[in-house]
């Protein structure tokens, strides 16, 4: 018997959102779609039966599966089915799993599972938002605990006014790409691209989107209570008293005399790994239940005399201040061959960025659910283990890797000249060489260095800084510049970049159940202080981006053809393209209007390479004179190629000043000759005259003799004026016709 779902809906600025369960998924824990116009997402949860043992952390697993049958495509794979996720589907996947984690009881370690399918979309609603609302809708029917719901929207700033969830049309024109997410009181989550926006128009975002969801927050409260499941009882992870009061007695003393020393990182490590090794050993002994409760324990000792440091005497694990910045030096010019790099060291986190320019060819192409079919700026950050002092293997990169890199990513396309000014594919990696902190950030300040390095004339120099956050009650501290360790052990990771002029990128992550915008206006206002002194520090070093690229940059010429004639440059089966590529050691790009790019690593390999070019796509001119060879020879007269593809005919009467009997008496096959354009019919065809060039005539002199010539040839009889008569045949004249203009020597 066919189930009947049950529908809700609300409305969120001028959409529709429509919730529907019971239909899909019946075994999940919970289960619905959410459908906005034409898309529609499938969100499922369900929790493990069996606790997870040997951990102390949620097992939390958010997946979203980009199925290319929601837009009507096949994927572009080998195999034509979906492989390893895209980067916008972990890029989603990751959006979807930060307001959904600081919800989940603390202690709770059975496994759970947040899968995502795209079952249809529209092209115009992006399926991230839908993706956290459906996926916190399912939590809250489920039974899975959880203290939900939250509310996710998108906010753009159109002509000045705000816009909640704009379409991919939309985004086109808005100096705003805000997504957020949060609860009633509070915010969660932010992820934001910019237009170099003013911290006063960022905070009025957020209060505009934090107002935006509440619809979204009574619907879901509306759904678990007429649908919702009991919530299920489960083993929470605790730590025995007589174990947790013997860590306290004996860390509490030790961690205090240890953060009071001026360590570096790997000595203040070293310490605490030391202190934490003989607990274990003291304390859980060869008890593996009781090693897992002594980590944890130890765990909640170190945050808590961290924290209280912070909020009782301002001192942090490094022994700065609040707002205080870790010494910076930059560094360009490292790699004497890249075409651009920049060195970026803040503290013990340092970033190499190298910047690679390509042709327009070369840009990114994209099989996703997105209308963006490509993109020509590519950010890539790799995060070694070496960088950390760790030991593990290299697996690719992680969807960390991901994330940061595309944080950076769009840091700075607000900046990058467009195609028009600069045409050239860019892609700028990012290695962590070491990390204490900040890393992503970091990325943002190194390739604004490798850009100007490189000679690219971006708009602005970009600058990012970490901010975090200490809050216990009503008291909290927000530290500039964080550590990894107060990253780690803090509330908040709060990521800001941009110009001098405003934000480009903005992204924050909630450990707790949320912050006020009042929090959230204190962090932006200390973090613009520090981005100006952190840009301060990078100007002195590269105050500007190079007037020209460096020397092994490739060179990108612009030159305009008729679109008809792309092909003769391309020639049957590339082989032209590929014959002046190989010759002139430039690479050819082609668009469909007849822009063409011409890459070259010194200028007189583009000149050659353009040279070429226009002779391939140059037309006929009448009047002209042309140095031809000679393709095919007629008893009428002969086919002269004046320019590649292009051959007109020179009719035995035009083959020279004096009669001639044979037109293999002055020329021959593969010959060399001069010649004049004299006519060129509506079809293209073209008539050439020898004659002309040698009496010195004009083309409109030349035009009339070659017709008096052709039709007293044609009729046997004399003719007056220079030259004497000479015999014709008419059907050889036809021939000509059918075979002169433009020629295709395929």
């Amino acid at each position: 018997m066919k189930p009947e779902g049950v529908r809700f809906q609300t409305n969120v600025g001028q959409q529709a959102f429509t919730f529907e369960t019971g239909k899909l998924a019946g075994q999940a824990g919970g289960s619905v779609t959410l459908r906005v116009g034409d898309t529609m997402i499938l969100a499922a949860a369900t929790m493990s039966s069996e606790i997870r043992p040997g951990i102390d952390f949620l097992p939390l697993t958010v997946d979203y599966e980009e199925r290319m049958y929601a837009g009507g495509r096949i994927p572009g794979s080998f195999f034509r089915r979906e492989g390893r996720p895209t980067e916008e589907a972990i890029l989603t996947a990751r959006l979807t799993d930060r307001p959904l984690r600081p919800l989940f009881p603390k202690g709770l370690i059975n496994d759970i599972q947040v899968l995502l399918y795209s079952l249809s979309t529209d092209g115009e609603n992006p399926l991230d938002i839908l993706a956290i609302n459906a996926a916190s809708a399912a939590l809250m029917i489920s039974d899975v605990p959880w203290g939900g719901p939250v509310g996710a929207v998108r906010v753009g700033y159109i002509d000045g006014q705000f816009v909640t969830n704009p379409t991919f049309t939309d985004l086109e024109s808005s100096q705003l790409d805000l997504r957020l997410a949060g609860t009633r009181d509070a915010l969660l989550m932010v992820e934001c691209g910019a237009k170099e926006v003013s911290e006063a128009i960022m905070i009025a975002a957020l209060d505009y989107g934090h107002s935006a969801i509440q619809p979204l927050i009574d619907l879901q409260e509306q759904m678990a209570a007429q649908v919702g499941k009991p919530k299920r009882a489960y083993t929470s992870f605790t730590i025995d008293e007589s174990i947790r009061l013997a860590v306290i007695e004996r860390a509490r003393p030790a961690l205090q005399q240890i953060l009071q020393q001026p360590y570096d990182k790997s000595e203040r490590n070293a310490a605490l790994d030391e202190l934490r090794t003989s607990l274990l050993s003291d304390v859980a002994g060869e008890d593996e239940m009781k090693v897992v409760q002594v980590k944890a324990a130890y765990d909640d000792v170190l945050r808590e005399v961290v924290r209280l440091r912070i909020l009782e005497q301002g001192v942090r694990p490094d022994g700065r201040n609040l707002t205080e910045i870790r010494p910076i030096w930059c560094e360009v010019d490292v790699s004497p061959r890249a075409h651009g790099s920049g060195l970026f060291t803040r503290g013990e986190t340092q970033v190499l960025t190298l910047a690679t320019l390509g042709t327009p060819r070369e840009a990114q192409e994209l099989d996703s659910l997105t209308p963006a079919d490509s993109k020509r700026y590519m950010h890539h950050y790799n995060f070694p283990p070496f960088s950390t002092g760790e030991v593990r293997p290299l697996r690719g990169a992680s969807r960390r890797d991901i994330g940061h890199g595309a944080l950076a990513e769009r840091a700075l396309v607000p900046v990058i000249p467009p195609e028009t000014e600069f045409p050239y594919t860019l892609r700028l990696v990012s290695e962590v060489l070491s990390s204490n902190g900040s890393s992503s950030m970091a990325s943002v300040c190194g390739s604004t260095l490798a850009l100007m390095d490189t000679g690219v004339p971006i708009k602005a120099p970009v600058a990012g800084v970490a901010m975090g956050l200490i809050k216990e009650g009503e008291r909290y501290s927000i530290l500039t510049d964080i550590l990894g360790a107060e990253d780690h052990l803090g509330d908040m990771d709060f990521k800001v970049a941009g110009t001098a002029q405003g934000i480009t990128a903005l992204q924050m992550d909630i450990k707790i159940k949320g912050i006020t915008s009042q929090v959230m206006s204190q962090a932006l206002e200390q973090a613009h202080t520090a981005r100006l002194f952190i840009l301060d520090q990078m100007l002195a070093v590269m105050p500007t981006p190079r007037t020209a690229l460096k020397p092994h940059a490739p060179r990108i010429t612009i030159m305009h053809i008729p679109v008809d004639k792309i092909g003769a440059v391309i020639g049957p089966g590339g082989k032209m393209i590929r014959s002046i590529q190989e010759e002139t050691g430039v690479k050819i790009d082609i668009d469909d209007d007849g822009t063409v790019f011409i890459a070259a690593a010194d200028g007189d390999s583009a000149r050659i390479a353009m040279e070429k070019i226009e002779s391939l796509t140059e037309s006929a001119v009448l009047g002209r004179i042309y140095t031809g060879k000679v393709v095919r020879v007629a008893d009428f007269g002969a086919f002269v190629e004046i320019l590649p593809n292009i051959d007109g005919m020179v009719h035995i009467s035009q083959l020279d000043s004096q009669r001639v009997e044979k037109v293999e008496d002055v020329v021959r096959l593969g010959d060399e000759i001069t010649v004049m354009v004299t006519g060129i019919d509506p079809a293209g065809k073209i008539r050439l005259s020898r004659q002309a060039v040698l009496e010195g005539w004009t083309a409109e002199e030349a035009a009339e003799r070659d017709r008096r010539g052709s039709s007293s040839r044609s009729g046997g009889g004399s003719r007056s004026g220079g030259g004497q008569s000479r015999g014709g045949d008419r059907r050889g004249d036809d021939r000509r016709s059918s075979g002169g203009g433009r020629r295709d020597r395929r």
